[in-house]
Parts: structure tokens; sequence; C-alpha cells
């Protein structure tokens, strides 16, 4: 082999580990990735948190982990900087839906921003369930961050052991 095929053999396997690489981050992420659209006003003041939201990002990342039991779903979303109140949940067609406002918080209103990346508005996230659940007895709560929501499983979901019997 030439020292010229080398050098294009080993770039052909380092582009195609990259491609793989970003083909994977891809897929991952893109669940992940949600939109965040400002809040309209009704009258034409602009307060501190309006511009806050208006001149932010319109990108955010709300990274989930979705767990299974023998018997519920368990859903972890990252979710900084809100409260309880402002999440509305609800389960459609095998989807945890989840809704809110981030509003901006700042308890002093001096100086200016030189980088703006957290996105703030109304946002919604479909986490996909793998299974059916019983919504009706699904539990939710809001801790450091971290919105954790427990789905049981419906009743045809549920993992079942078949005792096998001796002949």
């Amino acid at each position: 082999m030439t020292t010229l095929s080398t050098v294009g053999s080993s770039l052909n396997r380092i582009w195609q580990g990259l491609s793989e690489g970003w083909r994977q981050l891809r897929e991952r992420a893109a669940h992940a990735m949600t939109h965040f659209t400002p809040l309209a006003r009704k009258d034409d003041v602009e307060t501190w948190n309006d511009r806050i939201m208006r001149l932010g990002s319109r990108w955010g990342v709300l990274a989930s982990d979705v767990e299974e039991s023998n018997d519920s779903i368990i859903v972890h979303l990252e979710a900084p900087g809100m409260e309880a109140e402002d999440f509305d949940l609800s389960v459609v067609d095998n989807y945890l839906l989840v809704r809110g406002i981030k509003q901006a918080r700042r308890e002093h209103r001096e100086g200016s921003y030189h980088v703006l990346e957290c996105a703030y508005g109304s946002f919604e996230r479909a986490i996909p369930l793998p299974v059916e659940v019983d919504e009706s007895k699904a539990r939710a709560r809001y801790k450091r961050g971290v919105l954790t929501v427990t789905l049981p499983k419906s009743a045809r979901s549920q993992r079942r052991r078949i005792e096998i019997k001796r002949a």
C-alpha cells in the first residue's frame, strides 16, 4: 500500500467515526431539544422579564430519563429554575406531554447581559412511553430542578411471571 492510500484509508475511517458519532448524538438529543415561545403581552409595556424572554434563546435542552420497573414507568425531566405549578402534565397516545412556562427570575435589575443562553417562555415536550400506562394513578413531584413522574403500567402492560407446572 502506498503512503497516499494509507492516509486516504485512515482519513476515511476517521470520517466514518465522526459521522457515526454525530448521527448518534443527533438521534439521542433530538427529543431533548425543546422550543421555547416567548409569551405575548396583553399591553404595550415591556417589563424586564418580557425583554429577557424576547432576547433569550428560543431553544433549550430538557433532558429526560425514562426508566421501567415491573409495575411502572418513571420519567425524570431536568427543568431547573421552575416551580411545581409551572408544569402541566398529561398522557396522550403513549406520550407523556409536559407543558410549562419558564419565567425569567432576577432579584435585582442592574447591569446587562453579555451571554444569554437560557431559554424562557412556554414550552411543550412529548416523551415517548414504552408501554401503556394508567394515567389516572400517575404521581408527580418537582425537587431540585428535576420533575419526576411515576406512571403505573396498565393492567395489560404489567409483566407477569407464568408458573410452569410439572407434568
